[in-house]
């Protein structure tokens, strides 16, 4: 295996390898002031798609560096949006398994290594939630410090400062029980299907909270799909592994979490902003809208 020893290329030579490989620059001055802010290793992944050899590099006739741009800009904001979204299903999500799991099985369950299947995972998810108490600047925090010496506080304040990812690991980790379905069953769902949701969505998150390309991505966290559901939702038909199927769940979610959600209306107003966006390599149907779920 080789070393990589490619030297970088500065950003004018960024662009006339672009420009040898076919694509047209409407502005070379705005493109240099975008790759020197933007980066154009991030920009590939927003020119790719208008290639028409990925394996040299050449462009189609007529694929220009706006183009990209406009991607970058679209993915931009489908991100700022689900992040949006994603937080009022995150803080629901905190609410029900604090007061839930702290009702049924005691205000310090998630570090009772009994109520969880695989004991040396758990011990790796109470190693994170030891650093995120311990670099927890919040106010209620301290003053539990100061005050007492339980090596935590209970469950109701814990999950308040531990991120997404570990309150995902934690459900994950659960043993099968009454009070772990009556979580998902708050959504109306299973368990189960609960449990890979939670999964998909953090790892969504990520993908936005990274500023990650998200629009046309190939997820490799794939949800499961629903037997039954309290609400409309998708036909199995729909793929699992593109940004419409977890669009789809935020949605499902939201209807619960907050009923009056206006999310429909601010995704197919982005759709519209951007009408140059392929919508069908993020999974949706062109009459998506139409579907249940989203009306």
């Amino acid at each position: 295996m080789a070393n990589y020893t490619d030297r970088p290329l500065n950003f004018n030579e960024q662009i006339a390898l672009l420009k040898s490989k076919g694509l047209i620059f409407a502005n070379e001055d705005k493109a240099l002031h975008i790759l020197q802010n933007v980066s154009y290793f991030r920009m590939k992944s927003y020119l790719m798609p208008l290639m028409e050899d990925k394996i040299n590099h050449t462009f189609k006739e007529g694929a220009t560096f706006e183009q990209a741009f406009e991607l970058y800009k679209f993915d931009d904001c489908l991100r700022k949006l689900v992040m949006a979204e994603l937080e009022k299903i995150e803080i629901s999500v905190r609410t029900q398994m604090a007061y839930k799991l702290a009702d049924e099985i005691g205000i310090y369950w998630f570090s009772d290594n009994n109520n969880f299947i695989d004991q040396p995972k758990h011990a790796i998810v109470m190693t994170n939630l030891k650093s995120e108490f311990a670099r927890s600047d919040d106010e209620q925090i301290l003053r539990f410090k100061e005050m007492y010496s339980d090596p935590f506080p209970p469950a109701w304040m814990t999950l308040e400062i531990s991120s997404f990812g570990t309150l995902s690991m934690l459900y994950k980790l659960l043993k099968p029980s009454n009070v772990k379905r009556s979580v998902a069953n708050f959504y109306g769902i299973s368990d189960k299907v609960f449990e890979s949701w939670l999964h998909s969505i953090v790892y969504v998150r990520n993908i936005c909270a990274h500023h990650s390309r998200l629009w046309n991505k190939s997820l490799r966290i794939k949800p499961l799909y629903p037997r039954k559901t309290e609400y409309a939702f998708l036909s199995p038909s729909v793929r699992h592994d593109r940004a419409y199927y977890v669009l789809s769940i935020i949605q499902y979610l939201l209807k619960i979490v907050n009923p009056k959600t206006t999310f429909p209306v601010k995704l197919k107003n982005l759709l519209n902003d951007f009408p140059s966006v392929d919508i069908a390599a993020m999974g949706f149907s062109n009459d998506w809208f139409k579907e249940e779920l989203w009306r």
